[in-house]
This record gives structure tokens, C-alpha cells and sequence, in this order.
């Protein structure tokens, strides 16, 4: 284990060890990536495999919220570090290559963290945005918002008026809730009669109107708590909603940003890779050791690209680009995993084992924050490559 437990030690450095990057920003000395990297080091992948079977427990919420790591995408004035784009694409690489489960709880919280920071209501970012940047977890219910075949969560006025000022009553089904048990509250969307979106914070429990689902069996990621959530004319309060927006321009917002590949694709790589070279020393295999370094140096030309676009070019242009970017990390995460669990064994067949979490995470990796076109630009990269 002598380079995976190297790999491991300076935990920010494993993505550039693995994948031959090196650090010319000097992105591994800010101190949230350094809070990352000793997180990740001294709980999280010493725990991964069990909190993969057991659930991601309250304490690795309490841990990343003392390490700063709930507000790095806050803004400062609410107690959060506004980091800049490179220092939070690293603190997700570190995050999503040490546990999978601890770093979608984490990645979630960004989405009401986000629409909050942008939300003109000013009463309710006094009351939950430094909360969210300091402590408190917030959990996200807009998936069905990306839905092409209509609402699955509807949102009409409340009481006798005609118009979002007496608050909105929610009716349907959001499919998707992740971190129940663990958020305090919630980012919901849900679509008016006229296609306008409507994002709003609730509480994040059972209540009149709320009614979760028994939590959800999955093939992965099962431990972070995923259930679906029914309302039944819950009312929103005007003063808990974050905006109103036409349906058709947060679908456009949600297109440009979900073309891009996820740095947590990238820092699960490089976990495999690492452990990749390992198995394949232990085990004296030239060939495992040369198809790790082979696919470190492929996963660094597409993140080098990746990075690229997101850095240098407006966030509207190069969409086919983007797609197809984010389609080869994805396919290359399954392969690389897929090699991982080749190089273990039998051993890579046992529930409990690394090999098979994280190759599990690969395929899950495939359906997150899924859209058509990356669904077709994922299948169009699989036929490319070919069974």
C-alpha cells in the first residue's frame, strides 16, 4: 500500500501525483484545500468503505462544517470564503475521491447555498445564509425540474390571489431528496400553471402537507439517505421563497452548467488510479502499473481541457465541447474502475470492499445531474469506444 498510503497523506496532492498534474496556482496551499486534504486523511477514507454500508452519520457533517468546508462557496459577508473556482474544484476532487457518500451530502448543500447568495429576498438570506456557511446542512429538491415530460412538483398561488404575493401551495412528487435526516432545510422547485419556476426553502422533515418516502434502495450512494418527497398542499410562505424564474431560463442556466464534467469525476480517478498502481506493484503486474499511468495521463489531458473551458470561455459557448469533455471522463471513470476491480480480485466482488465502492460511484457518476444531451453525449462516447 506504499503509494496509495503516500497518495494519501497530503491528500490535495493526489490528484496531481496520480494524474501527473503539478500545481502551478499554488491551489494545494490554501487552507481550505489543506482543511480538505486533513479531513480527507484523518476521517474520510479511513471510514469510506463503512459509512458506505452504514450512512453518512451527523459527525462527518459536523466535521466538514469545523473545517470550513460547508461555506467555501458562500460569500464572505455571511461568514463564508467565496472561494475562487480552482480552490473549489480541488477541495471536490479531494472530497469525491476519499468518500463518494461525504462528498454528494457536501455538493448538495451548494445548491441552496448558491440560489440563497443570489436571492433578492433579503429577509430570508438574514436568516439562513450564514447559518448555511457556517453550520447547518441544506439539502436540494430540483431534479424534476429537468424534466421534459412536465412537473412532477406543482407550485399555484396561495389563498384567493391570483399572484405569488400570499405565497405558493406545492402539490406532486420530488423524486430525488437527498441528506434526509441530515439538512435542516431544503431547496425545492416546483413549476406554476404559466412554466415559471418557483424555488423555495422548507424545512427539512415530516410535516403537514410533507411526507417522505421510506429511504430509497440504491446501488450506490445509497448512505447519503435518499428519499422521495410527496407534497400535498403545502404552503409556502412569500417569505420563504428564494425566486421566481421562467422555467425555460433556469433550464438554460442548468444546461450551460451541466455540461461541464464535475472536478468529483477527476478525484475519483484519481483514487482509482493511485490504488490501481498499488494493487498491480503488490501483485508485480507491469501491465496494471502501465494501464494506471496510462489512464492518469488520459484523465489529465481531459481535465487540463475541462478546466480549460470553464476557465477561458463564456459559460454559453462551446456546449458540444463541454458534453463531449464530460462524456470521456465519465466512460474513463468506469473504465478505470472497471480495471481496478480486475486488478483486485475476488476481493473486488465483497460489498465492503474499496474496488467495488468506488466502482459503484463510476456508475453512478453516469446518472448524476443527467440531462438529454448528456445522456446522448455519454452514449454517443460509450459507442465510440466500444464494448
Amino acid at each position: 500500500m506504499q503509494l496509495l498510503a503516500a497518495a494519501l497523506t497530503r491528500v490535495p496532492a493526489m490528484a496531481d501525483a496520480a494524474l501527473g498534474l503539478d500545481d502551478p496556482a499554488g491551489v494545494d496551499d490554501h487552507p481550505l484545500v489543506r482543511a480538505a486534504g486533513d479531513l480527507a486523511a484523518g476521517l474520510l477514507v479511513p471510514q469510506a468503505e463503512r459509512i458506505d454500508v452504514e450512512g453518512v452519520p451527523a459527525a462527518h457533517v459536523a466535521a466538514l462544517a469545523a473545517a470550513g468546508l460547508l461555506g467555501v462557496r458562500g460569500p464572505v459577508e455571511a461568514g463564508g470564503a467565496d472561494a475562487d473556482p480552482p480552490v473549489v474544484r480541488r477541495v471536490t476532487e479531494i472530497l469525491s475521491g476519499a468518500c463518494g457518500a461525504t462528498w454528494f451530502v457536501w455538493t448538495q448543500h451548494a445548491s441552496p447555498l448558491g440560489a440563497l447568495a443570489g436571492s433578492a429576498n433579503t429577509g430570508l438570506r438574514e436568516r439562513w445564509l450564514a447559518p448555511l456557511c457556517r453550520d447547518t446542512l441544506g439539502g436540494v429538491a430540483v431534479a424534476h425540474l429537468r424534466r421534459s415530460g412536465g412537473a412532477t412538483v406543482r407550485a399555484r398561488p396561495a389563498g384567493d390571489g391570483a399572484d405569488e404575493t400570499g405565497g405558493w401551495v406545492l402539490d406532486g412528487t420530488a423524486v430525488w431528496v437527498t441528506s434526509w435526516g441530515l439538512a435542516d432545510v431544503l431547496l425545492v422547485g416546483a413549476v406554476t400553471p404559466d412554466d415559471q419556476a418557483v424555488l423555495a426553502l422548507v424545512p427539512a422533515r415530516a410535516a403537514p402537507g410533507v411526507r417522505p418516502s421510506a429511504p430509497l434502495a440504491l446501488a450506490a450512494m445509497e448512505a447519503t439517505v435518499t428519499v422521495r418527497l410527496e407534497f400535498e398542499g403545502y404552503v409556502v410562505a412569500p417569505g420563504d421563497v428564494v425566486e421566481v424564474v421562467s422555467l425555460a431560463d433556469w433550464r438554460r442556466a442548468d444546461a450551460a452548467k451541466t455540461a461541464n464534467v464535475t472536478p468529483a469525476v477527476f478525484g475519483l480517478i484519481a483514487t482509482v488510479v493511485a490504488r490501481l498502481e498499488e494493487a498491480s506493484r503488490r501483485r508485480d503486474e507491469p501491465g496494471g502499473v502501465a494501464l494506471a499511468r496510462a489512464l492518469g495521463a488520459e484523465a489529465a489531458e481531459v481535465r487540463a481541457s475541462a478546466y480549460g473551458l470553464l476557465d477561458e470561455t463564456p459559460a454559453a459557448e462551446a456546449i458540444d465541447e463541454r458534453l463531449a469533455l464530460r462524456a470521456h471522463a465519465l466512460e474513463l471513470g468506469v473504465r478505470a474502475a472497471t480495471a481496478l476491480v480486475a486488478a483486485a480480485g475476488g476481493a473486488g466482488m465483497a460489498r465492503s470492499s474499496a474496488p467495488q465502492r468506488l466502482a459503484r460511484e463510476a456508475l453512478f457518476h453516469l446518472v448524476q445531474a443527467q440531462t438529454a444531451p448528456v445522456r446522448r453525449a455519454t452514449l454517443a462516447r460509450l459507442g465510440e469506444v466500444g464494448p
